[in-house]
């Protein structure tokens, strides 16, 4: 049926060309956003002309063919309004190319605006242009993509055919708009870092790898521009941030893809409590940004951005949820009283990853109001700042909302000697077969033995951020263009 369509609208095509009508014109005449004339003629009675003219464009998304006149009903990125077109107004020739359009065709018109018997404000056309002629047919004839995996694979078509996905693109860019405001507002610096690094640092992840051909080396995309914001502290650029890609090679999910968008920020002579002020801030008013209040609605529940948010210890949220005491420091005796409690661990894990599995399938789907999780043992952070009298936990916390965690923070190691003695045991996770263990990085500790003052550091993961204020259940619903398998051409 569509092979049909495009068929005609070829014909059509060639039929343009014939005429010497160009169906891609090099340029536009200048015309005004349809929005605008729907507000300027708002008070117009029915039946009633404005003695106005305008000039609009956009997409025919309606066409209603009724012999010598015809409605349709254009639409370009602010609104939608009616066109009428009549035969004795246009001329026999000029109404017949106008009749002969299709649905998705763009097109400029000039008329003046008037209001039907029925009350819809309409546009009657005296003149017209075509602007680009579509050579295939709109979604479901303009009813609605459905289709989940030709929506992501196509995101043009979902574009034009749901409201509610464009409108969930203009959220997201209002909330990174609103972040970007009020750090500008409070004092900080936008940078930017290589996203190809010759050590892949700053998270533990695995990377994506590419070769420099030129200079024979292999590089790496970047899995956090941590390492070297930090450097951008110790030469003195006291609060920074940045906000781009991150690439991780893992796999997908509804809050994973391996491209993705994150917020980090570093401000020296601060800590993770500085950070936790700053993330209740900003991402209040981020929402408040987008919403015009800090009380949204996500996947049914009422969530309450508005500060101070909850805090509460890692350890003690384990061991709440689970009633196994994670507090002992032998992993043998967290698997043994995992087991009393009918939970079974994995024997080869580390005491720090035995408590992360048990956070992720006990504590962190519960979490639906923003929750600062804080405190975290030092085998899984090999960045952060010991805690004052602790050998074993640091000064970390992670955000949780709506039951998935959106911010990782820290109060900065600053001290290189304890940077590389942490760098040195990721390499011997490494070697045991860890292959997500962070390497060390010669060049950053060369940097920070030339000293950073105290500095407290936050990434946030803006596309889960963006699914919370735009009530998105999968993070594909908030990236454009969403890593997806090729698809396999059908012989």
């Amino acid at each position: 049926m569509e092979d049909s369509l495009v068929k005609s609208r070829l014909e059509k095509f060639a039929r343009l060309r014939a005429a010497g009508i160009d169906p891609y014109p090099p340029r536009a005449v200048t015309t005004a956003p349809i929005q605008d004339t729907v507000v300027q003629f708002a008070r117009l009675a029915n039946e009633e002309k404005s003695g106005v003219q305008t000039q609009i464009a956009g997409r025919i998304v309606a066409l209603r063919r009724m012999g010598k006149a015809s409605f349709l009903d254009l639409r370009d990125g602010t609104g939608k309004i009616q066109i009428h077109a009549a035969a004795d107004v246009l001329g026999n020739e000029s109404y017949s190319l106008l009749k002969g359009c299709d649905i998705g065709d763009f097109i400029a018109v000039t008329g003046e605006v008037f209001r039907t018997k029925r009350g819809e404000l309409t546009v009657e056309i005296e003149k017209w242009t075509l602007l680009s002629k579509a050579l295939r047919p709109l979604p479901e004839k303009w009813h609605g993509l459905k289709d989940v995996e030709l929506r992501y694979r196509h995101r043009a078509l979902d574009l034009i055919a749901n409201a509610d996905v464009r409108e969930k693109f203009v959220h997201r860019s209002r909330m990174i708009a609103a972040m970007r405001r009020f750090l500008d507002q409070h004092g900080f610096l936008e940078v930017e870092t290589p996203i190809m690094q010759p050590i892949a640092g700053g998270a533990t992840a695995r990377p994506f790898v590419t070769h420099h051909n030129a200079l024979d080396i292999d590089l790496y995309l970047r899995v956090a521009p941590e390492l070297y914001l930090k450097r951008l502290i110790i030469g003195g650029l006291e609060r920074v941030y940045e906000l781009g890609k991150n690439f991780r090679n893992e796999g997908v999910s509804t809050a994973h893809n391996p491209e993705f968008t994150t917020l980090e920020i570093y401000q020296a002579y601060s800590d993770y409590e500085g950070m936790m002020a700053l993330a209740e801030a900003l991402i209040a008013a981020s929402v408040h940004a987008v919403h015009g209040n800090t009380v949204i609605r996500y996947q049914g529940n009422e969530i309450d951005f508005t500060p101070p948010w909850r805090r509460i210890s890692l350890l003690d949220a384990v061991t709440e949820a689970t009633g196994i005491d994670v507090h002992v420091s032998d992993p043998a005796r967290i698997i043994a009283h995992g087991t009393e409690h009918g939970i079974a661990l994995p024997p080869a894990l580390s005491r720090g990853k035995l408590i992360e599995k048990l956070f992720d399938d006990f504590v962190e789907p519960k979490l639906i109001q923003p929750t600062i999780v804080m405190d975290y043992p030092i085998e899984i952070s090999p960045l952060a700042k010991r805690k004052s009298g602790s050998d074993d936990v640091v000064e970390r916390f992670e955000l949780f909302i709506g039951g998935m965690e959106v911010a990782n923070a820290f109060t900065e190691l600053n001290d290189p000697l304890d940077q590389r003695a942490r760098f040195e045991a990721q390499e011997r996770l490494r070697a045991s077969g860890d292959d997500e263990a962070q390497r060390i990085d010669e060049d950053f500790l060369f940097a920070l033995e030339h000293g950073m003052p105290p500095t407290g550091g936050i990434g946030f993961g803006i596309d889960r951020l963006a699914m919370l204020v735009t009530n998105s259940p999968s993070i594909r619903e908030v990236i454009l263009f969403p890593t997806l398998k090729i698809k396999e051409e059908t012989k």
